[in-house]
């Protein structure tokens, strides 16, 4: 049964590393305009050396937001695969330690302060927005507040992360829908576009700052395999086979943190991804998260490239913000896998 499980996984990730490139094409060809992907090909690799109108329209705007597209999918896949494997189940979501509620406190926050307008905080390598900083700082609160309440002498209980990541949360939704009412139309506007997610923003330095942190992100977390593996038994299992679970639970929580709070941040607050697709990988290829952290950053790629595709596409030359399209695609087949578990082995 293992070496079915493992043949499998493997099947599914040489499938990915097929699909993965296939999506980004896609994602650069198809738009408000659409290109010849014969002649989108020979500009992403480099080939060619005319600037051509194409050629601009693929390095300035599509190249830089496919990239960042791939980069946050992957981010928040991931994360949302290893805080399944950390809570022990396989519906757990990366925002339930509060960072996309905090997130949205921050932006909402930095939004209605500045007026709705759009504030550069800083130019150059950072290129990040006063209402992307002020998501960083949100999400990054929240988070310290809900590891705070669940730490204490005896160490890091689980559970206790969970009833506070839900109390977090919906003190951030109180205090989020506060500020919607007291915004004017502008700022309600800015926040609710924010709230549905967006890559309209993607440049090469915000693709810089996504590449950095998902390069440690998705690299620690997969050095953590293994001991996910074996955090399945049960803590106090882990525990007898040389496992440090405080630490790990403290590098997890870090981690995705750091992850998902870029992603939020960068793109505004995307759902489905996270708990979806970790989910659908491990009724696919098993809980082995040797397979399913890598599994899940490469799906997530592939959503979130052809959910944005969609998004631009399908009421061009406007664009959807891609959070809707998430949902409302990614939730009815969620729920068609869902009835049809059994096929999976779940």
């Amino acid at each position: 049964m293992n070496s079915q499980r493992q043949q499998r996984a493997m099947q599914v990730l040489l499938i990915l590393i097929m699909l993965l490139p296939l999506s980004f094409v896609l994602a650069v060809a198809f738009g408000a305009v659409d290109l010849p992907v014969n002649e989108v090909i020979p500009v992403l690799l480099g080939l060619d050396s005319q600037q051509s109108q194409l050629a601009i329209i693929v390095e300035r705007i599509r190249l830089p937001r496919a990239l960042l597209a791939m980069l946050i999918g992957a981010l928040l896949a991931i994360s949302g695969a290893a805080m399944q494997g950390l809570f022990r189940n396989p519906l757990a979501d990366p925002s339930l330690i509060g960072v996309t509620a905090g997130a949205s406190v921050g932006a909402a926050l930095t939004i209605v302060i500045s007026g709705g307008a759009v504030i550069v905080a800083y130019e150059g390598w950072a290129s990040l927005s006063l209402v992307s900083a002020g998501a960083l700082v949100g999400g990054a609160v929240a988070v310290w507040l809900v590891y705070r309440l669940a730490t204490s002498e005896q160490g890091t209980s689980v559970a206790t992360m969970l009833l506070a990541g839900i109390a977090i949360t919906a003190i951030a939704g109180s205090i989020t829908s506060m500020l919607e009412f007291y915004a004017n139309n502008e700022m309600l506007r800015r926040i609710s576009l924010w709230r549905m997610g967006g890559l309209d923003g993607a440049n090469f330095y915000r693709v810089l700052i996504a590449a950095v942190v998902a390069v440690i992100v998705i690299g620690f977390l997969c050095t953590q395999a293994q001991a996910l593996n074996v955090l399945l038994l049960g803590e106090s299992e882990a525990r007898h086979l040389g496992v440090d679970v405080d630490s790990l639970k403290k590098k997890l929580v870090l981690l995705v943190a750091a992850g998902v709070g870029v992603a939020v941040a960068l793109a505004g607050a995307i759902g489905f991804i996270g708990l979806v697709v970790p989910h659908i990988m491990r009724m696919i290829i098993g809980p082995d998260h040797r397979y399913l952290l890598i599994a899940s950053a490469m799906g997530g790629a592939i959503v979130l490239l052809l959910a944005d595709t969609l998004a631009r596409v399908v009421v061009a030359p406007t664009e959807l913000p891609v959070g809707l399209v998430t949902a409302l695609i990614g939730a009815p087949f969620f729920i068609s896998l869902l009835r049809r578990r059994h096929d999976y082995g779940m």
